[in-house]
């Protein structure tokens, strides 16, 4: 009895400690706003050729972004990433490099990615200063699993109506990669200063955007897109079209890429249909492959950063229940300057248990035919996501 009557002391101090600490904490967090994605993929692919290589590979990572109103305004963001943070284009094909791979179990790091704080005093106007994701068309600041790009500077934003105007500075950047894994040797280490502007116009369900970015002593590029949304009878219709030139500092070569494409959904049932092609001089228009300025529609095929080269992306799918989502996907590169034909298909099963947990599953054939030299691989993937 007597040790029941310590215990009880016990817990009853835990808890009046606990209440007497809750209403501060919940005043400290009542203007916190958290949200984040929570992502698990697994690949395995099998290559049939000589050495009948295989990897299978297991990737992780967490993101969490912080949201707090410091005043009317005046709001502080924060984005720590346990996984891969870095914008490592050298490892951008295989779509989101692994976090935790290899022989063995690995643990992954913490990091902060993104301090800095917006200021939306002015009427249809937003500031940001500090450490932020680089949100343009050139690369890709935020991705559930793969890399993304930041850097510490300005960005303002401001709205005329239907056209938003655009402008930013870093001075910093995670931008460490070897352009010449792509194109040429040109190698930047993050110190470069980066200039951006943009204007966007969205009329009668038709948005176009134009936007140029200068990095310092490495390149500047500038790209013009197209995109619109409309319906004819039972019919959705989502057609788009971009067009980039990239010009790297030192060399002649221009870089182009342009790409054109329809979607359509009627019913339950969806297809796309697309065709890009680069420039006979190169085809580096972006700093991630996955970027708005490349073309990286399906899986292992992407045209992003291939010189001379064409590719046709086609894939139909069917919403056979509220959950249940079934595709086909077909994708075709050859690239002239290497004498080589890429080609996958693979079918795909995503089901969607809540509107903020889905999974999918895809299992296919990749091919290449470079020069007569033929490899042909099985390649499986499972990836299970988490949104809040």
């Amino acid at each position: 009895m007597k040790k029941f009557a310590k215990m009880s002391l016990v817990a009853a101090i835990a808890v009046a400690g606990t209440t007497a600490s809750a209403q501060p904490l919940a005043e400290a967090i009542k203007n916190v706003d958290v949200s984040g994605t929570v992502a698990y993929r697994y690949n395995d692919y099998e290559e049939k050729n000589i050495n009948d290589d295989s990897e299978s590979t297991n990737n992780y990572k967490i993101a969490v972004n912080l949201k707090s109103k410091v005043n009317d305004d005046v709001t502080a963001n924060t984005r720590f990433i346990i996984g891969a943070a870095g914008g490592d284009a050298a490892s951008l094909r295989n779509h989101g490099t692994d976090t935790a791979a290899g022989n063995g179990d690995q643990n992954v790091d913490v990091t902060l990615s993104e301090v800095n704080f917006t200021y939306t005093g002015l009427a249809n106007t937003s500031i940001t200063v500090g450490k932020q994701g680089l949100a343009t068309p050139f690369t890709l600041h935020r991705d559930a699993m793969g890399n993304e790009q930041t850097g510490t500077g300005i960005l303002a934003q401001t709205n005329f109506g239907p056209l938003t105007l655009a402008g930013a500075y870093f001075n910093q950047t995670n931008l460490n990669v070897n352009v010449g894994e792509m194109s040429n040797s040109l190698d930047l280490d993050g110190s470069e200063n980066v200039v951006v502007a943009g204007a966007i116009l969205n009329i009668a369900g038709i948005t176009a955007d134009a936007w140029y970015v200068d990095l310092q002593d490495v390149l500047d590029a500038y790209t013009i897109g197209l995109a619109a949304s409309y319906k004819i009878s039972e019919v959705s219709l989502n057609p788009y079209a971009r067009y980039t030139a990239l010009e790297l500092n030192g060399t002649s070569d221009d870089n182009k890429l342009w790409k054109v494409g329809m979607r359509a959904q009627m019913g339950i049932f969806g297809a796309h249909l697309g065709y890009g092609k680069t420039d006979d001089e190169g085809g580096v228009t972006s700093l991630d492959y996955s970027a708005a300025t490349g073309y990286d529609e399906h899986w292992r095929v992407t045209l992003s950063g291939q010189k001379d080269a064409d590719v046709i992306y086609a894939d139909v799918n069917a919403q056979v229940t509220d959950t249940i989502n079934l595709s086909l996907n077909y994708s075709d590169l050859d690239n002239d300057s290497t004498d080589t034909q890429e080609t996958e298909i693979y079918g795909q099963v995503k089901y969607d248990m809540s509107s903020n947990f889905y999974t999918f599953v895809r299992f296919g054939q990749y091919e290449v035919d470079q020069a007569g030299d033929d490899i042909d691989s099985s390649i499986g993937r499972v990836h299970v996501q988490y949104s809040f």
